[in-house]
Parts: C-alpha cells; structure tokens; sequence
C-alpha cells in the first residue's frame, strides 16, 4: 500500500504537535478530551465524551453487518520536566508527553476520519480515547462507566511506539507483552529532632535506607533466576532542611511480573521485610501494595489480525520480539472476555535522553503514516474474519 495523503499527514502531524505541547496528567486530561471532541466533531463523527472521567469513545456503524471492532488509544502525560526546546515543547511546566500518547492520539483521529470516509467496510468500529493510563486507572474507569455495555465489541487493538525498533516496523507478540504492574508505597514513622542529636530521635532516614537494602534483596534472593521480576524502589520524599532528622519518610516504588503466584509470594516477603525492618528500626511502618495489575497478553487469533494488518499495509512485522516489564491497563480491557492484540510500533533509534519516560523524548511523526495505516487496516480485516 502506498503512504497516506501528504496533505492529511500534515494536519495530523500539527494535532500531534498541539497535544504534545498541550498535555494533561492522568486523570486531568479536559483539554485533550475537548481536543478530541472538536477534531471528531470537524469530521462528522458521532462520539460520547466524559466516560470514566475524559475518555471519548467514537462509534463508526455501516449496516450489513454485526460485527464489532474497538481500536483503543491513551491520551494522558506524565509529571516529567521536559528538557526538549523545539517549538512544540510542553507549555505546562512539570508536565510531558514523555511516552508518546500523543502520536497514539493523532493516529486514532487520523483513523476514524479515513473509516468514516471509507464505504468498503460494515459492521461497527468504536474508538476508544482512554485517559489515565499512567497511573492504571483509566481503563478500569471506562469499563467500570459501562463502556463494553454501550459499545458492545468482539475485539479489540491498540498500539504503543516503541524507541530502538525500525521506525515503522510492526512487532507482535505470541506471548506476553506487558507485565503486570503495581505501585507500592511505605512510609515510615519516627521521631524527629536536631541532626545534631540523632540518639534524641528514632531517624526514619537512616530506617528507609535499610529498608531499600532488604527489598533490593527479594527478588536476588527470593525469586528463580529464571524467573522474570522487576522489583524497583524509585522515589524517597522525607525531610526539607540539611540539620534536621524528619519525623516520616516516604518509599514508593512499583512490582512487575508475569506470574500471579509469584506475585502474591514476593507481596507477602514484602511485607515481612517492611514490618521487620520498621521492628528492628525502632519506627512505624504504613504501606500499600497495589496488586491489582494484570499482564497483558495478546489473545492468539487476533494476534494473527495484527501480523495480516502489517502485511496488508505493506509494514515490515517482526514475531522476534522480547516481553517488557512496563505495564499497560489495556489489559483490562482484553480481560474482559474479549480478543485483543497489543502491539509495538518502531519509533526509530533511541535519542540521547529520549527513551520513554525520559525528559528529552519526543514521538517521531514519521510513524505516524504507518500507525494509521496499521490501525485502519486492522480494524477492517477484525470486521471481516
């Protein structure tokens, strides 16, 4: 298949530039969501706003069929400083699209104007822009707001760019792609006093330092080396001057993996080493683990439809590819007994300071023509098998 319309890419390469130097945190993604609105509304496509908080669902029917197809793209950014100078940087200082929800944005735009355009297809197509997807909320929002109630689907796909595969290259996966994910969080209570003084206090600083040291230690010695965990102290909030000791301090941190009993063991050693370190530490200790993620894993016949989509698109496609610890609620939605597919879109070699979640990413929008093309193409062939 030839690439797209130079003209139509040009519009869809400025939506893209807007939402990126426009962006919203999860869960305060209005802006986008009206964004949305108005380019669907331009088009003449029929959309609901405001399911499970911003998301945006478009409905595309051509009768003569009953067959369904959802096509699913996140729209929310990240606290991240952006580092990037270009001219579409982020006008919202603390705040980026540091993973290329921006691109998915456009493309599924794109796609609902060239389906809405195209009379060679029937059945039901819903396009499902998902908020929230940063902090794991959004997709469980939308099902929870009745969103496979009102738009009933058989099946359903999305995408994710990916730094380090060829621009353009479709990788699909026969197995796990995503892992579960699960934020944690500890905080530790002493008491505070003088630097000067630590015997006065019960020092939560020095308490958080071991207690990084022992949860470091779970899954080198907790876990099969052949099995497959990511388990990552990543933020420490405590203290605001160099001569006090605080009276609290905060850990978070997330858990990744693949197996659900795995998962539960590594919780409950957690917990131990928590409750443990705060005992022996002379502290309190308060935590949450969430554990409610899930691992997202293509189901096998649509995984097929996104390798036929590549081909009938004329995308390169690659089965070589590895599983991530990174997680991605869009497993909710193919959770729900539905068939779905997850695939990953090259976005071309890694930029210095440009891989995801990193403050100088930017989404190449030379993969903007082939994500269109994957995603209009899939949904036809979903509409057809």
């Amino acid at each position: 298949m030839t690439n797209l319309d130079p003209a139509l890419l040009a519009t869809v390469q400025g939506w893209r530039r807007h939402l990126h130097a426009h962006p919203g945190l999860s869960g305060q993604e209005g802006a986008t969501a009206s964004f949305i609105s108005a380019r669907l509304a331009e088009m003449g496509v029929p959309h609901e706003t405001g399911i499970g908080g911003h998301g945006v669902v478009a409905r595309l029917h051509r009768p003569g069929s009953n067959r369904s197809v959802g096509l699913r793209a996140d729209i929310d950014a990240l606290p991240i400083a952006e580092a990037n100078s270009f001219a579409h940087a982020s006008v919202h200082p603390g705040v980026m699209h540091a993973c290329g929800h921006d691109g998915h944005t456009a493309a599924l735009l794109a796609a609902a104007k060239l389906l809405n355009d195209d009379p060679g297809w029937t059945g039901t197509i819903h396009l499902i822009f998902q908020p929230a997807e940063e902090n794991g909320q959004g997709a469980k929002a939308m099902i929870a707001d009745g969103l496979f109630d009102r738009y009933p689907t058989e099946r359903i796909f999305a995408w994710h760019n990916w730094p380090g595969i060829e621009a353009g290259k479709v990788a699909v996966y026969d197995r796990p792609a995503f892992a579960a994910g699960g934020e944690w969080r500890v905080t530790l209570r002493g008491e505070g006093g003088h630097a000067a003084m630590p015997h006065t206090t019960r020092d939560p600083v020095t308490a958080v330092g071991h207690l990084i040291v022992a949860l470091n230690s779970i899954v080198s010695r907790n876990v099969d080396p052949m099995a497959t965990v990511a388990l990552t102290c990543s933020m420490v909030h405590g203290g605001t001057v160099s001569n006090q000791i605080p009276a609290e301090v905060t850990l978070t941190g997330t858990l990744r993996t693949f197996d659900a009993d795995l998962r539960r063991a590594i919780i409950s050693r957690m917990r131990a080493v928590i409750e443990g370190t705060a005992a022996a530490m002379g502290v309190e200790a308060d935590y949450e683990i969430n554990s409610t993620g899930r691992v997202m894993a293509d189901t096998p016949a649509e995984s097929a439809l996104s390798v036929a989509a590549a081909e009938a698109a004329g995308l390169p496609h690659t089965r070589d590819v590895r599983p991530v610890m990174g997680g991605d609620d869009f497993a909710f939605m193919v959770d729900q007994g539905r068939g779905g597919s997850y695939v990953m879109i090259g976005n071309g070699p890694v930029q210095p300071g440009g891989k995801l979640h990193e403050d100088g990413y930017d989404f190449n929008d030379a993969v903007l023509d082939p994500a269109i093309r994957w995603l209009t193409h899939v949904a036809r062939l979903a509409l057809k098998d």
